[in-house]
């Protein structure tokens, strides 16, 4: 495993994917499994996508990530305990250990060179979503995420209005806001600047076409 020569873009992706539905922990004085990266999955909604993310893991680090499912609740969880992974994103790379709230950012290395825009796409396929709206019967399509109280709120904001998006912010309790971009010109520019990772997303835009 080499971790000096990672793929930047990729790597931007994983950020946003844990920004999103993942955790970081380091606990150097219990034992080794409570060191570790996790990501949660809708078992139902993101079959394929589990395993996108999990090749994406192995692109990145050159290990498979262990997956394991809770049946009962139909999630399943990616996980890796490498010590020195987990130290690397938090200390390298510049990610904050769980939990998110008050405390998640976009690291600044990858806020350039169009990388924030890997960032929004791992962001979004799995805290995100594709929905859409009947306005007097014409249906127009609506991308939306919720972010938690952090820095990361206003970085997705700043990320939106460098690339000229047009969104709203509401405020939906709890400090949370929703992010939301209406309208199929607001879609197809995201299709074409940010795109998804997600096959549950490239369903729906299908759909929707």
């Amino acid at each position: 495993m080499n971790l000096t020569k990672i793929n930047n873009q990729e790597m931007a992706e994983l950020i946003g994917i844990l920004l999103g539905d993942g955790s970081l922990s380091l606990r150097e004085y219990k034992s080794s499994m409570n060191n570790r990266l996790k990501i949660s999955f809708n078992s139902r909604d993101d079959k394929e996508y589990i395993f996108y993310v999990r090749k994406l893991i192995y692109n990145l680090f050159k290990i498979e990530s262990i997956l394991k499912y809770r049946k009962e609740e139909n999630t399943a969880d990616l996980f890796i305990f490498k010590k020195d992974i987990i130290i690397f994103l938090l200390n390298r790379i510049g990610l904050r250990a769980s939990p998110k709230w008050g405390n998640a950012l976009i690291p600044q290395q990858f806020l350039s060179n169009n990388l924030d825009l890997f960032v929004l796409k791992g962001y979004f396929d799995t805290d995100g979503c594709l929905a859409t709206t009947n306005n007097n019967g014409t249906i127009y399509p609506r991308l939306e995420m919720k972010v938690c109280p952090s820095p990361m709120q206003n970085q997705f904001i700043q990320i939106l209005n460098k690339y000229g998006f047009k969104f709203g912010v509401y405020k939906i309790g709890k400090w949370k806001v929703r992010i939301q971009l209406n309208g199929k010109e607001q879609l197809n520019k995201w299709v074409s600047l940010v795109g998804f990772g997600n096959k549950k997303h490239e369903d729906k835009l299908k759909r929707f076409k």
